[in-house]
């Protein structure tokens, strides 16, 4: 089943130094942008770290520190990525929890904007977990009866995916082929931020989802102990996040002078 579009949508995939959101670094991105009228759009680069990758990385996608030595940087390739994203929606596998975190923090270090609170999200893993519970190689065998050749390579799992989603939507008539639909159905939780950290309630009033305040108003925690911010913002958490926190709490130092 084609998607039914209403603006372009891109498919992407991320190889990466290891594993840690914030701060492992991008070796490989392969994106497809998928138009309304069915025009296919690629932009692929391997990246240079600028940092060593992982052997543990390595043995999983093949890239090596020499494979990505004389590829540009990150900051070299932000803002035609930024342009290539732009007024897109976006889909991945498993896309919620590290790439587009990861994608978030590396356009945040080099100082690209790109505002990720205008697309709308979709991930087929977490569709095929709620379905199937399988992995990706899995998925594609499943749902296309292909075996997904180079798995692990950032263009062949793209793809792949983009071929999966179409799959899903023949499979299961309760899907609905729109892309906000499968965005809510991609959600488990009102995430403020990629990792997690602060949630929304059923008002949509920002919670911290973690440690000795999980369930409290973040704004609240802020007016009772102004410290949380500090401790958080020189803390191993995501620039991303860091970046939610210090908005909320320009907004609470806001309201409090008003």
């Amino acid at each position: 089943m084609e998607l039914k579009l209403k603006r372009p949508i891109v498919f992407f995939d991320l190889e990466t130094t290891g594993i840690s959101v914030s701060s492992d670094r991008i070796v490989e991105i392969s994106a497809l942008k998928i138009f309304p009228e069915g025009k296919e759009q690629w932009f692929n680069t391997r990246v240079n770290p600028e940092m060593p990758i992982s052997p543990q990385a390595t043995a999983i996608h093949g890239i090596s520190d020499s494979d990505v030595a004389d590829a540009p940087s990150f900051k070299e390739i932000a803002k035609n990525l930024a342009s290539f994203l732009e007024g897109c929606d976006l889909a991945g596998f498993n896309a919620l929890k590290f790439d587009v975190p990861l994608l978030a923090e590396e356009f945040l270090r080099v100082n690209v904007e790109y505002n990720f609170l205008k697309p709308r999200y979709v991930d087929v893993q977490i569709i095929f977990h709620k379905k199937e519970q399988r992995t990706l190689s899995a998925a594609y065998q499943f749902y296309c009866k292909k075996v997904l050749d180079d798995a692990h390579s950032a263009k062949a799992d793209t793809f792949a995916t983009y071929q999966v989603l179409k799959a899903q939507l023949d499979r299961y008539p309760d899907l609905e082929n729109d892309i906000q639909k499968l965005s809510d159905y991609s959600s488990y939780n009102e995430n403020v931020d990629f990792a997690g950290r602060i949630i929304r309630d059923e008002n949509g009033v920002e919670l911290f989802n973690f440690g000795k305040h999980k369930g409290k108003s973040v704004e609240e925690v802020f007016r009772t102990e102004p410290s949380y911010y500090s401790w958080m913002m020189n803390g191993d958490f995501p620039l991303y996040t860091k970046k939610i926190l210090t908005e909320i709490k320009l907004r609470t130092s806001d309201n409090m002078d008003r």
